[in-house]
């Protein structure tokens, strides 16, 4: 694992357990999930992870946090470099922080099928050793966010995206200078709606984006607009292992990712992802 890895792993955890202490509520957990058919830019070929996360989400007076990190291993066909034999790993954090302008104002922001009106802001953070691009993504967003009534929680949000990246080519050695795209809008949804079916407890959780085009990439391209939908049903086996509940779960995923990371998909089949995968939890 990268050093940036190690700390970054080891700042959320820190920053998880200082917001559970403050909390008014938290649920941290930590999840695998596992897939054959990850597709990346530029990259004809179906590609293999192992993801691992550790998350946060938590509640005070005035609002919630939520943090996360992927830790994405590839296989050989996502290579680490030119001409290894070892896939690419990389580091994904994402920070959010929705304060509830209802309860800051003491007043009621209620309204039809929205409960309360928040403001989101927040960041992403990455890191990537690869054969070509070795991403180092560094984004800020914020904007408005509704929190819709719903059982569980559906908040949707539309935030303004302020993204650069400093790639560097391991073919030509060439380090790109950061370089900052033009700011751009996302539309996005995330939730966690819990429902029965003859008295098994599941859940329908997961995000989905709908973000802009961001001008022109460090290399001069164009860039599209992109649809990420990442959804699963999971199912809480907790009361199977006699631990309470919401402590273990097991779930199917499916994530559809066209024009990924900007990147237009025409004649570049690695830049749409359909992608079904299995995931467990661990919650605590």
């Amino acid at each position: 694992m990268s050093q940036f890895a190690r700390r970054t792993a080891l700042a959320l955890l820190v920053c998880s357990t200082c917001a559970a202490q403050a909390a008014d509520w938290s649920d941290t957990s930590l999840s695998y999930r596992y897939g054959t058919k990850y597709a990346e830019p530029f990259n004809n070929q179906d590609i293999s992870k192992n993801i691992f996360n550790l998350s946060s989400v938590s509640g005070y007076k005035y609002g919630k946090n939520f943090f996360s990190i992927d830790f994405l291993l590839s296989s050989e066909a996502d290579p680490s470099s030119a001409g290894a034999k070892d896939g690419a790993h990389e580091a994904y954090a994402v920070y959010r922080h929705t304060l509830d302008l209802g309860k800051i104002s003491g007043s009621n922001l209620a309204f039809g099928p929205v409960r309360g009106v928040g403001a989101t802001a927040g960041f992403d953070y990455n890191t990537k050793t690869d054969a070509g691009y070795n991403s180092k993504k560094r984004m800020l967003v914020a904007g408005p966010t509704l929190m819709l009534d719903v059982p569980g929680f559906l908040d949707v949000s539309l935030l303004a995206l302020r993204e650069s990246n400093a790639p560097y080519n391991t073919f030509s050695h060439v380090q790109t200078p950061r370089y900052t795209y033009k700011t751009h809008a996302m539309l996005t949804a995330a939730w966690g709606i819990p429902f029965e079916v003859v008295g098994v407890p599941l859940s329908f959780e997961g995000y989905a984006n709908f973000i802009g085009t961001k001008g022109k990439n460090e290399f001069g391209g164009d860039t599209a607009r992109e649809t990420n939908i990442d959804m699963q049903i999971m199912y809480d086996m907790s009361a199977a292992v006699s631990a309470p509940k919401n402590t273990f779960k097991v779930g199917v995923e499916y994530q559809y990712w066209k024009n990924k990371f900007g990147n237009p998909d025409t004649n570049n089949p690695g830049a749409t992802a359909k992608t079904p995968m299995v995931r467990a939890e661990y919650h605590f």
